[in-house]
Parts: structure tokens; C-alpha cells; sequence
């Protein structure tokens, strides 16, 4: 093989951004409907879309910053108090388990990598209990070998930290590594600092520190010189 190890994004990559965007349209449409909120469903999304971003942006840099915290924080602006988990967060989750879907041919590449025995490894901005829930409900988090999110490390893409601590975590050399991302800056070129091969996944992670480009997923299996079905 001409590659030994896989380091996958979930956003963008094993997870269709799309079907996000279609989970939270609905999750407000009933969160609105639950707590007899006088806002249109769009408007009460665009503003908690808005809020959840300012959380984003006042972070200090890199620094982790729970999504779970920050919808809360949204969802609290818009009912005027503060929120129990138990008063969004099992909508939230139910609605995400209903809509959420993967990228095509997520299951089967991920699967043929395992059966090939190539390691593979998750490295995602995403809180670990929220990451590992996406993986599990697609079923592939058998097949992973390991999972780095930011929660777990403290800082987010492009931080150095957050590739050292998967290839610390990896038997395989950076060289022999790919890593699948759909954010040139975050996962390509931060990915390539460190000796990882990046590999474009769409036009927004394309950039001259790319290794390889790709639009589907099946085409990591003729990378990394795994047979792979068409």
C-alpha cells in the first residue's frame, strides 16, 4: 500500500454539511413549537446561528470552545433565561439522530480501509462526545482506531497540538499518513507542517500544500492502494 495510516475530518468529510444545516432547521422548528416562542422558526435559527458564531469569534485563537455550550448559550438569548439540558439538549440529539446522514460512500470506504488493515485515525474540532455519537450513528466508529477532538486536546485546527497528539497517538510515521479535510488552512496545510500528506476534500481545501485532490471518498481507497468497489 502506498499509504499505512488515514486521518479523516468529520465535518465536511464523513459528515454531510448539508444534512447539518437540515438538522437544525428542524430542531428549531420544534424547539420553537415546544417552548410557545413568538418567532418565526427561520428568524429564531438565524439569530441562534448568529450567536452561536459570536461564541465562536470571541474565543482567544485556537482555543476549544464547546458547540454544546455555545447552542445552549444561543438557545438561552432566545427564550430570554437560562436552559436545563434536559429542556433542549434530548431535541437536539433526537432531531441530529433523525437528519444527520454521511457523506456517500462514508461506511464503505472507512469500512474497506479496516478490513485492509490501514489505521485510522479521527482529528476534528468537534466536542468528543458529540463526535463519537456522529461516528457510532454512521457506524463507523469500530472501525477507527483512535479519535482526537479539540475538547479533548484544548485547541482547535490548525494548532499543532492537535496533530501531535493523533500522530503521538499513531504507529504509523507522518509520511506514511494522509489527512482528509475539507479546510485547506485547518486541515491540509496544518496537517502538512508536520509531514502528514494532505488530502483536498473539495475545492475550499485545495491549495498548494495539497498532496491530493479528491471529490469523492472512494477515490482515498486508489490512494491509499486499497481495492475498493465502484
Amino acid at each position: 500500500m502506498d499509504y499505512d495510516a488515514v486521518f479523516w475530518d468529520i465535518g465536511g468529510v464523513l459528515l454531510d454539511v448539508d444534512s447539518v444545516r437540515e438538522a437544525h432547521t428542524r430542531f428549531m422548528e420544534r424547539f420553537v413549537a415546544a417552548h410557545g416562542l413568538d418567532v418565526a422558526p427561520r428568524a429564531a435559527l438565524e439569530e441562534w446561528r448568529g450567536v452561536v458564531g459570536r461564541q465562536f469569534r470571541e474565543r482567544d485563537g485556537n482555543a476549544y470552545q464547546s458547540a454544546r455550550e455555545a447552542y445552549a448559550l444561543a438557545l438561552a438569548e432566545l427564550v430570554g433565561r437560562d436552559l436545563t439540558d434536559d429542556e433542549w439538549f434530548p431535541l437536539f440529539r433526537e432531531t441530529s439522530q433523525r437528519y444527520l446522514r454521511p457523506t456517500p460512500h462514508t461506511r464503505e470506504v472507512v469500512a474497506a480501509l479496516a478490513d485492509a488493515g490501514v489505521y485510522q485515525g479521527i482529528v476534528s474540532d468537534v466536542d468528543t462526545e458529540e463526535g463519537e455519537f456522529i461516528l457510532s450513528l454512521f457506524g463507523v466508529l469500530d472501525h477507527v482506531d483512535d479519535v482526537t477532538t479539540s475538547e479533548a486536546v484544548g485547541r482547535t485546527k490548525p494548532d499543532d497540538a492537535m496533530f501531535e497528539t493523533a500522530l503521538a497517538k499513531s504507529p504509523v510515521a507522518p509520511e506514511r499518513t494522509l489527512m482528509v479535510g475539507d479546510r485547506y488552512d485547518h486541515d491540509v496545510a496544518g496537517a502538512a507542517r508536520h509531514g502528514i500528506r494532505g488530502v483536498a476534500f473539495g475545492a475550499n481545501a485545495d491549495g498548494p500544500d495539497a498532496s491530493h485532490r479528491i471529490d469523492d471518498l472512494r477515490d482515498v481507497l486508489d490512494i491509499v492502494g486499497v481495492r475498493g468497489d465502484r
